[in-house]
């Protein structure tokens, strides 16, 4: 079976977008999680406290972990660019 490398380049490119997505998400999801644990704890209902908290760690993930994490995404880019008149004949 041939494969396509327009098609493989597109399964690169969604695993790399997996990989950017996951320091972050992973953040959220327990900030969100310790948050709500807190809250439990002490009653408050402010809805806005988990957010904040999530946004900030969200934050601060993607300022210090951006270009560990980009590095990879603009490797694929140049790659593409470079070779795309071959992917597309």
């Amino acid at each position: 079976m041939v494969q396509n490398p327009l098609v493989n380049q597109l399964h690169s490119i969604l695993g790399i977008v997996l990989y950017m997505t996951l320091p972050p998400l992973v953040g959220a999801v327990a900030v969100g999680l310790f948050i709500g644990v807190v809250q439990a704890a002490t009653q408050i209902q402010d809805q806005s406290l988990p957010l904040t908290f999530k946004l900030i760690i969200v934050l601060a993930i993607l300022t210090f972990a951006g270009p560990l994490l980009t590095a990879p995404l603009v490797r694929e880019t140049i790659y593409l660019l470079d070779n795309f008149s071959l992917m597309t004949r």
